[in-house]
């Protein structure tokens, strides 16, 4: 199986390793590990359940990169050891320690988010030079034991979609550390927003009072000083959806009775949502994404034809290219196939 130029990345929890199977493997030119921890100013892993798979996924696809990602929403620990030199260097240490017993290729940095204390972790407003620091000592650390073992280590990072990330980063510095960017173009509206709306939109459509869009995005972060080529946008296995919604234009962009909480994964999607029980597919043409509606509930989600045009974008855009939250979310495989399909079509 051919594997095109971009990158097809793809999250995955632990708990969900034992499932994956060979053939979504062969499709994936890069699998992230979801979630190292932070304690004590270092990574450890010693809570993930499932290592001997990283070594037999990696003795059976030794061309698919394993990134441990650390961190995710909740997790803390980054703000401290990212606030002194000694502490950014015990994180380097732990990052190279990692590598020598684990299978991986690299670390993916998931801090939510610098700056920002919302999800229950510490934070300064220092935040904004430590992370850089942070990531200048861990990408000199990776380089040197790349030089001692002959090879390169990727450190990437997952970044926050809308302006507030780059208000809190210096993205323009950040990048130069890092080998890409995978922007989280997913949750773009939802837990604080009673607007419903989608949630992971490749554009801005009409009437949209948020304006933010994978598009948006990618704009505001090459504003930023982060080069188009190390760009890789996000896409949703699951979905957001919103109660209490007026019968109006479907749903779209009104006033709900709730905000826009998590929803069915694309599995229940596909079986029980889709066109199902009273819900109905809509296709918004502007946005390029689906949602359902059943004269109360509005779900946002991606599907196959969504994915097929944020396939095309990354390629008509000279992006590095696509990743997803989360690999368990999708049994029917259809949503990663939809990505290989659209990343290996000849334009």
């Amino acid at each position: 199986m051919e594997k095109s130029k971009y990158i097809a990345a793809g999250y995955i929890s632990d708990a969900n390793l034992a499932e994956i199977t060979r053939e979504d493997l062969e499709k994936l030119t890069h699998l992230n590990i979801a979630f190292g921890h932070v304690r004590g100013d270092e990574i450890v892993t010693e809570h993930l359940k499932h290592k001997e798979r990283l070594w037999e996924i990696k003795r059976e696809h030794p061309d698919l990169t394993l990134l441990l990602s650390v961190g995710g929403w909740s997790a803390g620990g980054f703000s401290e050891a990212a606030s002194t030199e000694a502490g950014r260097a015990r994180m380097a240490a732990s990052s190279v320690r990692v590598l020598n017993n684990l299978p991986f290729d690299g670390i993916d940095l998931d801090w939510e988010y610098p700056c920002y204390g919302e999800a229950g972790i510490a934070s300064s407003p220092d935040d904004k030079t430590n992370f850089t620091l942070l990531l200048k000592a861990m990408r000199e650390a990776l380089d040197r034991k790349g030089g001692e073992d002959g090879r390169h280590y990727l450190l990437t990072i997952a970044a926050g979609a809308d302006q507030y990330y780059v208000d809190g980063t210096e993205m323009d510095q950040v990048q130069q550390y890092l080998d890409f960017v995978q922007l989280m173009t997913y949750d773009m509206r939802g837990g604080f927003q009673i607007l419903t709306g989608h949630h992971t939109n490749l554009y801005t459509p009409t009437g949209d009072l948020f304006r933010i869009s994978t598009d948006a995005s990618v704009n505001l972060f090459v504003r930023a000083g982060v080069p188009k080529e190390k760009i890789v946008i996000g896409a949703a296995f699951y979905s957001r959806i919103w109660q209490q919604v007026p019968d109006r234009s479907s749903g779209l962009h009104q006033m709900a009775g709730s905000t826009g909480g998590y929803g069915p994964d694309f599995t229940a999607l596909a079986s029980d949502y889709i066109d199902k029980n009273g819900y109905v597919r809509h296709w918004d043409n502007e946005a390029k994404s689906p949602y359902l509606y059943n004269g109360s509930s509005f779900i946002s989600y991606d599907d196959e034809e969504s994915l097929l045009h944020k396939c095309s974008y990354v390629k008509e855009s000279g992006l590095a290219g696509i990743m997803f939250w989360e690999y368990g979310c999708d049994r029917t495989h259809r949503l990663l196939d939809a990505i290989y399909r659209g990343l290996n079509e000849r334009a």
